[in-house]
């Protein structure tokens, strides 16, 4: 398995994925005409042909008999081109001593506060492929290549995490607040947002502060919470060092986490090493490994040993990442060591 650039010739398969995804993934959606934009995009932001405001960084996951399987991305940089929204979660005190009263409410402000970070989006992986390295080498392929290339990015990283809906895509969040303002189903805002058209939420949505106490208590209780099938990417972010500061989606109310760029694990650990190519042995670790590229950058996760400054792979892996014995790479160990298994 390999994870490289996205090219035009990917579109028949990322249509294919898009099509599997359901509701939550607002941007792949299974749109043509603006996911061949989309690729035709990342091709310009591979080439450096795009400035971080509009920079997308388009990654594919691909086996070896040539079948994209995965995708994943980053946003050099949110917000800077068009809106940027989240609420902001905060709290309102009440009080009276003459009647003995107090009372904390949780507010929602409608916030632009995490423009002009970059963003870690786009992750999917076909349902058949979802087991070994293959989820968290997709995943944190996008980690090794912002070690190797840190000045296109931000100082900070955020992913917006899916939030909480039942098994018809129906969101308590939603049903409970949206609605009231939208007239429309989560699903079609969901897209509308996924195909760029996101001019209608600065139109329809409050701005004043809003009070959960008003809210379904099924609505409240999935603020800042991630659909079950998210909770194995949040362990995985939460153990590369992001955290959740109090920025929920408008729509689902999942939650928006961040880590500064320097501290993430994958960042701040990863080296640059020579390959040598051998036998790894019997006390090999899983490293994610950069062929250092960045047109053509291919990433593997595959066992390796540190020795002497170089990183052994054997053959195999050392062809994926289409390298020579001393060449360099760039390595960090696949997990982080407080990461769930």
């Amino acid at each position: 398995m390999i994870v490289r650039p996205v090219r035009s010739s990917d579109l028949a398969a990322l249509i294919d994925l898009a099509r599997s995804t359901g509701t939550g993934l607002t941007t792949l959606p299974a749109n043509e005409e603006r996911l061949a934009h989309r690729v035709g995009w990342a091709e310009k932001t591979f080439r450096g042909e795009a400035g971080r405001g509009d920079a997308d960084y388009l990654f594919v996951l691909e086996d070896d008999d040539g079948r994209v399987v995965g995708i994943s991305a980053i946003a050099g940089a949110v917000g800077m081109r068009e809106p940027w929204y989240n609420f902001r979660v905060g709290l309102t005190v009440s009080a009276s001593q003459e009647l003995n009263i107090y009372r904390e409410i949780p507010t929602l402000f409608l916030a632009n506060d995490l423009t002009g970070n970059s963003e870690l989006c786009s992750l999917f992986l076909h349902a058949d492929y979802r087991s070994g390295l293959n989820g968290r080498m997709l995943s944190k392929a996008r980690m090794l290549f912002i070690a190797e290339f840190p000045e296109l990015f931000g100082n900070k990283i955020i992913a917006e995490m899916r939030g909480v809906s039942d098994d018809a895509g129906r969101s308590p969040f939603w049903e409970s607040l949206g609605r009231h303002f939208f007239k429309m189903e989560f699903s079609q805002a969901d897209y509308l947002t996924g195909v760029g058209n996101k001019a209608f939420i600065a139109e329809l949505m409050p701005k004043f502060p809003l009070y959960t106490c008003f809210l379904s208590e099924g609505a409240r209780s999935v603020i800042g919470q991630v659909h079950p099938d998210t909770e194995p990417a949040l362990a995985m972010l939460k153990g590369e060092g992001f955290s959740y500061q109090g920025y929920v989606d408008i729509f689902d109310a999942g939650p928006a986490i961040e880590c500064e760029t320097g501290k993430i694990r994958a960042v701040r650990d990863s080296e640059a090493l020579v390959l040598a190519v051998g036998t790894p042995g019997d006390d090999a670790t899983p490293f994610i490994i950069h062929n250092r590229k960045r047109e053509d950058c291919r990433i593997t996760a595959a066992p390796a040993r540190l020795a002497a400054g170089t990183l052994v792979v054997d053959p195999q892996t050392a062809k994926r990442l289409q390298l020579n014995a001393g060449d360099q790479v760039r390595a960090v160990a696949l997990s982080a060591a407080r990461e769930s298994k």
